[in-house]
């Protein structure tokens, strides 16, 4: 049965069919009609592959994987790293790294003060970014706790010509930051500083799949603007972290036990919604990272390694 790719919401979906039912006008789509707990068909694989690529960010419901098949689904789309570049991983399950309410990582970060504050694409320090993530609910509060994500190609073709031109010309350097308070923030501090990763990336950067142009900015990881001064790097960035919050870019998902994100890491950004810590509720997930390539910005210049090792498949 030749495999069909469609948007419509009444369409009744089967073995061979995948249903793609978009969520907001730029970003997001849940995907029904296939069982991730078994290897997919070619078909399958390239539908939903071409769902992530228009959709940015896609959604599975009621998928209840076991961490051996969360990984096997993972491999049929790229090669997954360690779980994390700086905080290791699952110690049976080297390819993931557990999301809970209250690991390092998260307690170190500084209280939210401004809009942008946990907007992030992940690991724009390396040299060599994730391609995309996968992430597992296991433990959902029942309520609270949703996660964001933003179309930076979205975000870019919303500036004026001029802008775009300019942001062409520039480069930034991307770090992890020191943390300066939080429960964890000395732990936290001694991993980052036990492995420095520091990279210089093209402000906008060039899709290598789908040739879009995308923003390539994160208040967690962006430092500074190569050859700006001070004060003119802070106001830019501010500037763009803001622009790319707007409303219509933004897609917000409502976990449920046996939901699944997977997110092309190189056109999004996304912020997990920090209510679910002003509650008793436990939140459990997991994540696997795939393997990415070097970014290119519009010149065709790539993206340069300041320190540390580009990320590796395992």
């Amino acid at each position: 049965m030749k495999l069909m790719v469609t948007t419509n919401p009444n369409t009744y979906p089967c073995s061979e069919q995948v249903l793609v039912k978009p969520l907001t006008v730029h970003i997001g789509a849940e995907i029904h009609g296939v069982d991730l707990t078994k290897p997919l068909s070619s078909l399958e694989v390239t539908a939903i592959r071409t769902a992530l690529l228009r959709w940015k960010v896609i959604f599975f419901r009621q998928q209840y994987l076991t961490h051996t098949q969360h990984i096997e689904f993972a491999r049929q789309f790229g090669d997954p790293t360690a779980g994390h570049v700086v905080f290791g991983g699952d110690s049976e399950y080297p390819e993931l790294y557990p999301v809970t309410k209250h690991r390092t990582s998260l307690a170190a970060r500084p209280s939210a003060t401004r809009v942008w504050t946990d907007w992030h694409t992940d690991v724009t320090a390396a040299v060599n970014p994730p391609f995309a993530s996968i992430l597992r609910a296991v433990v959902v509060p029942p309520y609270g706790g949703d996660t964001q994500w933003l179309n930076m190609v979205a975000a870019y073709e919303t500036l004026s010509a001029p802008m775009q031109t300019f942001l062409g010309t520039l480069r930034t350097v991307h770090r992890f930051k020191r943390a300066t308070d939080g429960d964890n923030a000395d732990d936290y501090n001694e991993m980052v500083d036990s492995n420095p990763i520091e990279a210089e990336h093209p402000m906008v950067t060039v899709h290598p799949e789908t040739g879009e142009k995308a923003l390539f900015t994160n208040q967690e990881f962006a430092k500074s603007i190569v050859g700006l001064t001070s004060k003119e790097s802070k106001f830019l960035l501010e500037y763009l972290w803001e622009h790319c919050i707007r409303p219509e870019f933004i897609v917000r998902f409502r976990w449920k036990e046996g939901s699944i994100a997977f997110w092309d890491n190189r056109t999004t950004q996304h912020q997990a919604v920090r209510d679910v810590f002003d509650t008793e509720f436990d939140r459990e997930f997991y994540r696997v990272t795939l393997n990415g390539t070097i970014p290119v910005g519009v010149d065709g210049r790539l993206s340069k390694k300041l320190s540390g090792e580009p990320i590796k498949a395992i």
